[in-house]
């Protein structure tokens, strides 16, 4: 550990009270949350009021995702260049003309390239927030304290921001969303301009070394990726050109950037970051858990809407229910984790007994006439077991040295925002459509004018039951599966010993960060 002096903001000037500075962060930090490029929550009203297809859409909010990621990776290079005041004001610039862009463009690579800048900026922005009051929120930089606070902050505001979205969708219009997100932002360049000066603790850095090129690789290897998933469905997989020529331009990209960064100096991510156990270990993790919670972005979406005939408000209210598990999860995971020490293997089993627990419960309760009020349960549950798996694993980066940290945090992220939940979105997609065909088949090899149950009805009566049918029993079915794997999994990890704590997770200081950015660049100077 190393001390560390009083807490205080130079950055904002004299006349705002020190109490209030941290709140004034915290503050701007979730207007550059709310502000993403698209918003996920209005692609129904997105698609009916624009020529964009669903997948467009998520392709363009999953490229806003990659480029938060990509961003971890030079947080600290930026940070050391540019001043508070500076970085503050041009990320809320970039995000005002990327909103404008998002709310009135039809073109798609437009869109995405957009959404993509949008999450660089946004993160850029989000980084600059969080540490200049990461020593108020924990004056020993522990970073098991910080990732609570970090994870509360990013989920609380992903819930918010959906709720926020469908009710002005619904009182208003959708690009109403985007007017409000501009005006939250020029607020925050005004209070910038007003109440911060230009200030510096340091001499800048230049963005001098940084591997620009094996970053826009990076990005484009998962941009391929995705693209494979998001639309592998509609283009009918492998039997189209266009997911050939994602799937190979995507392997032919990763193995350029993989052979290139085996021998040049300093790589965007080097090849040693994937070495280590916390890094591979939790990107695979990441892709079976989201694999597991998979049905809650089609299952669920389909179950109330097409089942329980629940309209967008109603929908959407289950967010309230996620929010409480990600405060309560949130304030347990900190004061177990980072306050007791509690084992990485005991808060990962406490995960996996709630992501099973939500997948017992659809199993075991799934029907045509299940209250609203018994599917709160499954939901926080979810909700509490991801933020604590969230909070766990970025923590267990810890054990990565500082100079490849933030390359593991950029894996992670891929992992995390992007790769796990696409992946195992478009597995479920695949085999739902596969199940229901043979479901389909086999519960409707009976029905014809000799059975005496369906006789008396119509052949247009007949066929809605008969798919209503197969899609509870294929739902059903999929949960079933999904809970035998969670089971099983969590057997393993019972099984598993292991005694490791979160004890080191201490982030050094700014002074050692900057000292050590230095002698990598004289380094690549004399080398150059």
């Amino acid at each position: 550990m190393h001390e560390a002096g009083s807490f205080s903001i130079p950055s904002i000037r004299s006349f705002v009270p020190e109490k209030l500075r941290p709140w004034i962060i915290i503050a701007i930090v979730v207007v550059f949350q709310f502000s993403g490029g698209v918003y996920l929550a209005a692609v129904s009203e997105m698609v009916g009021s624009t020529a964009l297809m669903q997948e467009d859409i998520m392709m363009a909010g999953y490229a806003s995702m990659i480029g938060m990621s990509l961003t971890f990776t030079i947080m600290f290079r930026l940070k050391f260049r540019f001043a508070s005041k500076t970085s503050l004001l041009t990320c809320s610039i970039a995000l005002i003309i990327s909103n404008l862009i998002c709310m009135y463009t039809r073109s798609v690579p437009v869109l995405v390239v957009t959404c993509f800048f949008a999450g660089i900026f946004r993160m850029w922005g989000t980084f600059e927030c969080n540490s200049t009051i990461q020593l108020w929120l924990t004056p020993k930089r522990d970073l098991s304290v910080f990732f609570c606070y970090i994870y509360l902050l990013v989920q609380g505001c992903i819930q918010v921001s959906g709720l926020t979205t469908v009710y002005v969708a619904f009182w208003a219009k959708w690009e109403y969303m985007y007017w409000l997100i501009i005006a939250l932002l020029l607020i925050v360049m005004i209070g910038v301009m007003i109440m911060f000066r230009t200030y510096r603790s340091m001499r800048k850095l230049p963005l001098f070394g940084i591997d620009w090129l094996g970053g826009f690789m990076w990005g484009l290897t998962v941009m391929c990726i995705v693209f494979v998933c998001v639309y592998g469905e509609y283009y009918d997989w492998y039997g189209s050109g266009y997911i050939w020529m994602a799937t190979i331009g995507g392997m032919v990209v990763l193995a350029l950037n993989l052979w290139r960064a085996s021998f040049i100096r300093h790589p965007f991510i080097a090849i040693e970051t994937w070495r280590f156990r916390a890094v591979y270990l939790t990107f695979l993790l990441y892709i079976l858990i989201d694999l597991l919670l998979s049905p809650s972005h089609i299952l669920e979406h389909i179950y109330l809407e097409s089942v329980l005939r629940y309209d967008a408000l109603n929908y959407i209210s289950f967010n309230w229910i996620v929010l409480l598990g990600v405060v309560i999860g949130s304030v347990f995971t900190y004061l177990t984790f980072a306050r007791c020490k509690w084992r990485y293997k005991t808060m990962v089993i406490t995960a996996f007994v709630c992501i099973t627990g939500y997948l017992m419960y659809f199993y075991f309760t799934l029907d045509y006439n299940l209250p609203k009020e018994t599917l709160m349960l499954p939901l926080f549950l979810r909700a509490f077991g991801y933020i604590i798996i969230e909070i766990s694993f970025i923590t267990m980066l810890s054990k990565v040295p500082f100079q490849n940290f933030f390359q593991a945090v950029s894996i992670q992220g891929f992992a995390s925002t992007t790769l796990a939940g696409v992946i195992g979105s478009a597995v479920l997609g695949r085999v739902l459509k596969v199940m229901l065909v043979e479901n389909g088949i086999s519960l409707g090899a009976t029905l014809d004018r000799v059975n005496p149950t369906v006789a008396h009805l119509s052949v247009g009566q007949v066929y809605g039951a008969l798919q209503e049918q197969v899609l509870m029993v294929t739902m059903k079915e999929i949960y079933g599966w999904l809970t035998l794997i969670s089971l099983f999994c969590l057997l393993v990890f019972v099984l598993h010993e292991s005694s490791l704590r979160p004890y080191k997770a201490i982030h050094p200081a700014y002074r050692l960060i900057r000292r050590f950015i230095k002698h990598e660049l004289r380094m690549r100077e004399r080398t150059s």
